[in-house]
């Protein structure tokens, strides 16, 4: 994962991390949560870290860059690390998701596999559960939704997913209730080795700012479109330029064919106003400062499988 800070190295910079009060050892390292598309993975990491750091939607494969999230407390720093969804590829950028999605998992102290409370137990959960059974990291299995069922689906499923393999805790949560957040939490930070702090106090992602914006510019974009188009559409933040009273953003939706742009548009640009209202909303409470947006629809065709485009896209 570039950018990870090593231990005990430029992590010195930073505190060593206090014993707790009970004595026990400072803790810090690195988690991820893995499963299904549509599984809570970014909706629980934005709970954990209370702030949104990893854009959401209702379709699968959302996700599309590694973010790490900073979680500190006073005895541990968690830092979540939020990665595609691992899938079956259909596209070169399919491919290299996957393969970063391996390179996650063989990085990281604790993994978080995440099933939903409110769907049955399938041959996606097994598959992925059956890649991570050589992997150096503690493996959790983690009940999402827990909102969505009553207390007797709730108990079957925990008993289903207990049966996949041999977890070092299953945990039922609800990123949305908030239930049982904590708990897990708790589970997670205890599987990570002493360590020295990782990351300074004030750090809670290591994302560039503009990586960040470009998410949540796609991440409104993704809203009320077509099935077939969130897969097609990537977001390049060209230029932020800081101004007296406000940030001015220009950047760039990608998408494969012209007939898309009409449907990214809207009929005399109502969605793309749409689309730059609600991502402006996201932004400016990101930045602290008002934003001034300035987006535009360009035709990159078949981005997704020319090699070329995915390195100008930053895949």
């Amino acid at each position: 994962m570039t950018g990870r800070p090593e231990r005990g190295g430029a992590a010195d910079r930073f505190s060593h991390g206090a014993p707790g009060p009970d004595g026990a050892p400072y803790r810090a390292g690195f988690a991820c949560f893995v499963g299904r598309p549509n599984a809570g993975k970014s909706t629980l990491t934005n709970a954990i870290i209370g702030q949104k750091i990893a854009i959401t939607s209702n379709k699968p494969q959302t996700t599309r860059h590694i973010i790490r999230g900073v979680l500190h407390r006073p005895d541990s720093q968690l830092v979540l690390v939020d990665t595609p969804g691992l899938h079956r590829p259909r596209t070169l950028l399919g491919e290299r998701l996957n393969d970063l999605v391996r390179q996650t998992w063989s990085e990281v102290d604790v993994i978080g596999l995440c099933i939903p409370a409110d769907e049955a137990v399938g041959r996606g959960d097994r598959f992925i559960t059956g890649e991570m059974a050589e992997l150096k990291a503690t493996l959790v299995a983690v009940v999402t939704k827990t909102d969505l069922v009553d207390r007797k689906r709730l108990a079957e499923q925990l008993l289903a997913v207990s049966e996949l393999a041999d977890f070092a805790a299953v945990v039922p949560v609800s990123a949305v209730s908030g239930h049982q957040v904590e708990t897990l939490v708790d589970v997670m930070t205890g599987y990570l080795p002493p360590s020295p702090q990782l990351y300074p106090d004030d750090m809670l992602t290591d994302d560039p700012e503009q990586v960040m914006v470009a998410e949540l510019i796609r991440e409104a974009a993704l809203e009320g479109v077509r099935d077939e188009l969130p897969h097609s559409i990537a977001v390049v933040v060209e230029e932020m330029i800081p101004e007296e009273h406000f940030i001015k953003i220009f950047a760039d939706l990608y998408i494969e064919r012209p007939s898309q742009k009409a449907i990214v548009i809207g009929a005399r640009g109502s969605r793309l106003k749409d689309v730059g209202i609600r991502a402006r909303k996201q932004i400016e409470e990101l930045l602290g400062s008002k934003v001034y947006l300035d987006l535009h629809v360009r035709v990159a065709k078949d981005w997704q499988r020319d090699p070329k485009q995915l390195r100008k896209l930053g895949f």
